[in-house]
C-alpha cells in the first residue's frame, strides 16, 4: 500500500456570517485558497480535487471552485457532503485513492459560506410540505434523521448531550475562555501566518476571535434554545465563511520531485452514533482510531477536535483527562469559527502547525458531524524530530475544570 504525505496546505482567514465575506460566494472563497495551494504543483500533475461543502447551492461546487480558481479544465473535482465532517472525510478519501494507487497527487479540504448559503423549501409534492409551513416556509438546515427536520437540530443535539452527561454551563465556560485566549496567543505569535490566504484585500484577520471574552460576558448570555439550560452563543461556535485545503501525494512523487513532506497520513476511522447526540461521535471516532492502529493516548502528542460546541471539549476531558494539556493548543472553533465543509482542513492544518511549534510527532484530528457520524485521522509530522511531550502550564480551571 502506497504511503501518503501532506506536502502543503493553506486556509483563508475566517469570517463570521454576514461579516467581511458577506458578499463572497462559497466557490470564490474556495477558489482563492485552491489557487494558492495548487499553483506549485501544476507541473507535477494534479489528479483530482476533492472538496467538502455543506450549505452551498448544490451541484458539484468543488468543480465550480476549481474552474473559478483557474485550474486546468482537465483536472476533475468532486464534492463531498458529510456536513461538519465533509473536509476531514475529503482528506481521508484523497489519502485512500493514493494508498490504492488510483492517484498520485490530490488536493483535498473544503469550503463554505454561511453568509451566502441559499434558502430551500420543500416541493409541493413532498408529504411534509404543509406540515413545515407550505409555500412560505424556507429552511437552511438539512434533515439529519427520519421523522425530524428542525432548524435547531445541532443545537438540540448539543443540549441533549450536555444534559444527558450532567454537563453544566459552568463546566463549559473555562473551555470558551481557553479557546479564545489560545487562539489570540497563536495569532500574536504568528504560528499560523504562513498558511493564511487573504481572499479580499484588507480582510486579514479571523473575525471570530474575541480578545475581551470574559466570565462576566458569558454569565450574561441567555440560552439559545427556548427551554435550554446549557447551550449559549458563547459555548456554541459561530456560523462562518472560509476555506481550507491540503495537498496530498504519494511517496513516489515525493522522491521524484524532491519535495520535503510536511506530514504523513497514517490512517482514518469513521464512527456512527446516536443521531440526536452527534457531539459524542468526535470522541467515539478517536477511540476507534486509536484501537484500530494500536496507539495509546499517551503516544499521541496532540489532539485537535473541531469544537463546534464546548460540550465536545468537556467530553474529551472526561474521557481523556491525561491528555487535556495536549488538546487544541492553538485554540479551536469556539474562537476561530466553524465554516462547515472547511473545518476538517482547518484542524488538519492547525494540528500540523501545532506539532511544529512544540516539537511533537503524532496528532489526531477529529470531527463530529450532523446525523451522528464522527471522523478521525492520524498524522505524523515530518518536520519535527523525536516525540516531545508538551505540557500545559495553566491552571486546572483553565483546562476545563477537571
Amino acid at each position: 500500500m502506497e504511503k501518503v504525505f501532506i506536502v502543503n496546505g493553506a486556509r483563508s482567514y475566517l469570517g463570521t456570517e454576514n461579516g467581511m465575506y458577506r458578499h463572497v460566494p462559497a466557490e470564490k472563497l474556495g477558489a482563492a485558497v485552491l489557487r494558492r495551494v495548487a499553483e506549485p504543483y501544476l507541473d507535477a500533475g494534479i489528479d483530482l480535487v476533492i472538496a467538502g461543502n455543506a450549505v452551498g447551492g448544490g451541484g458539484n461546487i468543488a468543480r465550480l471552485a476549481s474552474l473559478e480558481a483557474g485550474l486546468p479544465s482537465g483536472i476533475p473535482a468532486v464534492t463531498i457532503d458529510l456536513q461538519c465532517g465533509s473536509g476531514l472525510e475529503s482528506i481521508a478519501i484523497a489519502a485512500a485513492k493514493i494508498q490504492a494507487g488510483q492517484a498520485d497527487l490530490v488536493i483535498a479540504g473544503g469550503f463554505d459560506s454561511s453568509s451566502t448559503a441559499p434558502l430551500r423549501r420543500n416541493h409541493a409534492n413532498h408529504p411534509d410540505f404543509e406540515k413545515h409551513g407550505g409555500q412560505d416556509a424556507w429552511y437552511s438546515v438539512a434533515q439529519f434523521m427520519p421523522g425530524e427536520h428542525v432548524q435547531t437540530a445541532m443545537l438540540d443535539g448539543a443540549e441533549r448531550t450536555a444534559c444527558g452527561a450532567g454537563i453544566t454551563r459552568r463546566d463549559l465556560d473555562p473551555w470558551v475562555l481557553r479557546s479564545h485566549r489560545l487562539a489570540g496567543q497563536a495569532r500574536e505569535d504568528g504560528i499560523l501566518q504562513d498558511i493564511l490566504v487573504e481572499v479580499v484585500e484588507g480582510c486579514n484577520r479571523d473575525e471570530g476571535i474575541r480578545d475581551r471574552m470574559n466570565q462576566r460576558l458569558l454569565d450574561r448570555l441567555p440560552c439559545v434554545l427556548k427551554k435550554g439550560q446549557v447551550i449559549t452563543a458563547g459555548n456554541a461556535c459561530l456560523t462562518n465563511d472560509g476555506a481550507a485545503f491540503v495537498v496530498l501525494c504519494s511517496e513516489r512523487l515525493v522522491h521524484l520531485w524532491d519535495w520535503h513532506p510536511w506530514a504523513e497520513f497514517l490512517g482514518v476511522a469513521e464512527a456512527g452514533g446516536e443521531p440526536q447526540e452527534s457531539p459524542k461521535t468526535a470522541i467515539t471516532a478517536i477511540r476507534k482510531l486509536l484501537q484500530k492502529y494500536s496507539y495509546t493516548v499517551e503516544e499521541i502528542d496532540l489532539f485537535e477536535c473541531n469544537e463546534a460546541f464546548a460540550v465536545i471539549d468537556e467530553l474529551f476531558a472526561r474521557n481523556y483527562p491525561q491528555a487535556i494539556d495536549r488538546y487544541n493548543i492553538l485554540g479551536g472553533a469556539l474562537a476561530y469559527g466553524h465554516p462547515y465543509g472547511a473545518s476538517g482542513g482547518i484542524i488538519t492544518l492547525h494540528a500540523m502547525k501545532a506539532l511544529e511549534s512544540v516539537g511533537g510527532k503524532l496528532a489526531v484530528c477529529s470531527v463530529a458531524a450532523a446525523g451522528g457520524v464522527g471522523t478521525a485521522i492520524l498524522i505524523r509530522s515530518c518536520r519535527t524530530g523525536e516525540t516531545v511531550k508538551w505540557k500545559w502550564t495553566g491552571s486546572k480551571q483553565e483546562m476545563g475544570g477537571t
